[in-house]
């Protein structure tokens, strides 16, 4: 009897061990959640969100102490060639060239529900190019979805620059991304040059 008893009591305790497991292993599998839908899913794959012409025709004037009209003569045309942008960086920048020239420059990058981030860039250029200048330099940042993804090297062409309003306009492109950099400053600078201008979290004195 004692037997029957110690078997009987053995079956019962591995039924019960064995759905105690189940129990436990099969929320893993119903609980997920679809990876869009999980709130530790990268913030990289999310599409930003936009500024409107309006957003930016008010920033870029109180920023660079320009009217509006002059503001928004730049703006109807970069928005013409490129649409709504997902970003701008606010900054200062100083260059100087006798054919072979440099620049420097410091701002903040703003996008909406991201925190601002400080950036530096600096860079080399070379061509038929004389003079320096420092100017305040409001940028515009196209198919930048998440922050980090501006620490890179743009390649632009000064000599495509164009002037609206007083305000120098010029492109960057690297990779789907495009920066449209709004110059107003003093100095004097005569010529066109090709170069680059490198993205970074830190000063670099060294252009290249």
């Amino acid at each position: 009897m004692d037997r029957r008893k110690l078997i009987v009591g053995g079956l019962a305790a591995a039924g019960s061990a064995s759905l105690g497991a189940c129990a436990t292993a099969q929320p893993a599998t119903q609980g997920a959640l679809p990876p869009e839908q999980d709130p530790n899913y990268p913030i990289e794959a999310q599409q930003a969100a936009t500024y409107s012409r309006d957003e930016i025709v008010r920033d870029v004037s109180d920023f660079l102490g320009v009217t509006a009209e002059a503001a928004g003569g730049a703006i109807e045309r970069i928005f013409a060639e490129n649409g709504r942008p997902t970003g701008y960086i606010a900054g200062e920048e100083g260059s100087a060239a006798i054919a072979i020239g440099a620049r420097y420059g410091r701002g903040l990058l703003y996008m909406k529900n991201r925190p601002t981030q400080e950036v530096f860039w600096q860079g080399p250029s070379v061509g038929w190019d004389f003079g320096g200048n420092a100017s305040r330099v409001f940028t515009l940042c196209y198919n930048l979805h998440y922050p980090d993804a501006i620490f890179q090297r743009f390649p632009g062409v000064e000599g495509t620059a164009y002037l609206v309003g007083g305000m120098g306009v010029n492109y960057q492109r690297a990779n789907d991304i495009i920066l449209a950099p709004i110059r107003a400053g003093a100095g004097l600078r005569l010529g066109a040059n090709i170069g680059y201008l490198a993205y970074s979290r830190q000063r670099n004195f060294f252009p290249f």
